[in-house]
C-alpha cells in the first residue's frame, strides 16, 4: 500500500486562486475558497454575490453550502477552509456555525477582516467553537490578483 499525498497549504491555495480568477472572469471581485477535509477536496466556490443578485453570496458562505450539500450535514468538523482573503464578520460567523476547525487565508483585509487584521473574531473567548486560523498563505499572490482588479475598475473609469 502505497503512502498518501499530503496536500501543502500552499497547494490548497493556489486551489482557491483557480476559484478566485473563475470570479474574475465573471467580473466578480475575485475571491475564491476550497474546503478539504482529511486532504480531500470537498467543494470550490467562487465570489458570487453580483451574478446571483445575494449579497450573502461570499466564496467562503458558498463554499460551505457546497460543502454542507456534499457531505449531507450541516456541520463540517474536521475541515479546513482556504480562501484568498482574510473573511468578513459575515463568512466568519458561517464557519463558527459550521463547526469549520481550521481557516487559512491568503491576503489581509485590513478594512473588514475579522480572522486577526480589525478583529480576532474566530478565537474570542465568548465563542462555543473556536477556529485555528492561519493567514497570509501565498500573501503576494491573493493580494496581487485582487488589487489588479481594482486598479482595472478604477482605470474604467
Amino acid at each position: 500500500m502505497g503512502i498518501a499525498s499530503i496536500q501543502t497549504d500552499e497547494h490548497w491555495m493556489q486551489q482557491a486562486l483557480v476559484a478566485a480568477k473563475q470570479a474574475q472572469q465573471l467580473d466578480e471581485v475575485p475571491v475564491g475558497a476550497v474546503l478539504v477535509i482529511n486532504n480531500e477536496l470537498i467543494a470550490s466556490a467562487n465570489n458570487s454575490p453580483i451574478s446571483l443578485n445575494d449579497p450573502t453570496a461570499h466564496a467562503e458562505v458558498c463554499v460551505l453550502r457546497k460543502a454542507a450539500q456534499q457531505m449531507n450535514n450541516y456541520r463540517l468538523p474536521g475541515s479546513t477552509l482556504y480562501v484568498t482573503l482574510e473573511p468578513c464578520m459575515m463568512c466568519a460567523g458561517a464557519m463558527l456555525h459550521a463547526r469549520v476547525n481550521r481557516l487559512v487565508f491568503g491576503a489581509y483585509d485590513e478594512k473588514t477582516g475579522v480572522a486577526g487584521s480589525c478583529f480576532n473574531w474566530l478565537q474570542d473567548e465568548k465563542h462555543i467553537h473556536k477556529v485555528i486560523v492561519q493567514g497570509g498563505v501565498l500573501q503576494q499572490q491573493c493580494a496581487q490578483l485582487l488589487q489588479s482588479f481594482f486598479k482595472g475598475k478604477r482605470q474604467l473609469k
